[in-house]
């Protein structure tokens, strides 16, 4: 309690460098928060947007990027149908940025008649008939004040309305569905798709058909939930990786700040230690003195920096136009992280100048004098 009281009177004696270590601190805390609520949004929102739905397996490109950017070929569902314990498979293309009055929302080319088709819960018309028509989700209708019959714009193509759903999957109540052959159009990809959903026999257990697909298709990524389907992407671990680089830096970066500013401290205060040490304070107390204060002046900036980055994460996805995409998720594992990284600075960056201010000769310091 001593320490602590004697580092609040130092801290309040020079305001300015308090202020601005901790500052310091608080913009690389800021950053970790900020990066890992974004990181945790993207992937809750990826694993959403490929979202299966009723079905019991998901095929993906094996080492694409992510599983969104996958492309298979729909000419593969025939030999997949006569796999054991496979019953049927479906194609979904995935078409992102097309609609240009709701850049954001998702459009998901599909067989009008397909089991993932089946589950839309229709508030007013019915599924497409035609290459001409589209059902879209309720959010996405009043977004954009559509109701059955309207026309809906999609790349250089009019589309009727034909219905309204509902599902209940954010993505796919805020998007809309389509052919698949005006999907494949629209993206050039024809005979292609993102993902093959499958369903299987009733006595087929998914672990049994899972080790069969992937023995006999190995270019395929075979998925049983859209979390899954997030850890297997590329970016994904890109992104994580990122995080845990830029927390390293805001360790080393910070930590170099503190220590910095408690050396200045410790070369300005050499008398008043000396003095400590003169009086009967021992090495460790004088030690521990500047390391307390160097924690506590990083405390402050971590607890502004955790302020910084919940308030900053939503604006900043906001400016860059993102928000459509990813929600920031912003978790008590991401905070609890953030403080630690944040105590580590203030210790790192105390040691040095601790152990220089206990080794503060007194008859050196009174013989400059």
């Amino acid at each position: 309690m001593t320490a602590l009281l004697y580092a609040l009177a130092g801290m309040r004696r020079r305001p300015g460098r308090t202020l601005l270590t901790a500052l310091g601190t608080a913009l690389g805390i800021a950053t970790i928060v900020a990066l890992l609520a974004v990181t945790g949004g993207a992937e809750r929102s990826a694993s959403q947007l490929v979202d299966l739905g009723a079905s019991d397996l998901g095929l993906f490109q094996k080492g694409a990027a992510d599983p969104t950017t996958s492309v298979l070929s729909t000419g593969l569902i025939p030999e997949l149908e006569r796999a054991p314990g496979i019953a049927t498979g479906t194609p979904l293309l995935l078409l992102v940025g097309d609609l240009h009055k709701a850049p954001g929302s998702v459009v998901f080319g599909a067989e009008p008649s397909s089991f993932l088709t089946d589950r839309l819960v229709f508030s007013a018309g019915h599924m497409f008939n035609s290459r001409h028509e589209a059902v879209v989700g309720d959010q996405l209708a009043r977004q954009l004040h559509l109701r059955v019959g309207s026309q809906l714009k999609l790349d250089h193509r009019n589309l009727t309305v034909a219905g309204i759903y509902h599902i209940g999957i954010a993505f796919q109540d805020d998007g809309a569905f389509i052919s698949l052959p005006v999907a494949q159009a629209i993206t050039g990809k024809p005979g292609e798709a993102t993902t093959i959903a499958i369903k299987l026999d009733p006595t087929t257990p998914p672990a049994v058909a899972r080790r069969t697909l992937a023995k006999r298709f190995p270019g395929l990524l075979v998925i049983a939930d859209g979390q899954e389907a997030t850890r297997a992407g590329v970016n994904g671990l890109l992104v994580s990786k990122a995080a845990l680089v830029i927390a390293i830096l805001a360790l080393v970066i910070g930590g170099i700040g503190v220590m910095n500013t408690m050396l200045m401290s410790v070369i300005e205060r050499r008398s008043e230690f000396a003095l400590l040490s003169a009086v009967g304070w021992s090495t460790p107390q004088v030690a521990g003195r500047v390391l307390v204060e160097g924690v506590v002046t990083t405390v402050l900036g971590v607890a502004l920096g955790l302020l910084l980055g919940a308030v900053g994460a939503p604006l900043l996805v906001r400016v860059v136009g993102a928000q459509a995409f990813v929600s920031p998720d912003i978790t008590a594992w991401d905070l609890g992280r953030a403080l630690l990284v944040g105590v580590l600075i203030g210790v790192l960056g105390g040691l040095y100048p601790a152990w220089r201010a206990a080794h503060v000769s007194p008859a050196h310091v009174l013989a400059e004098r």
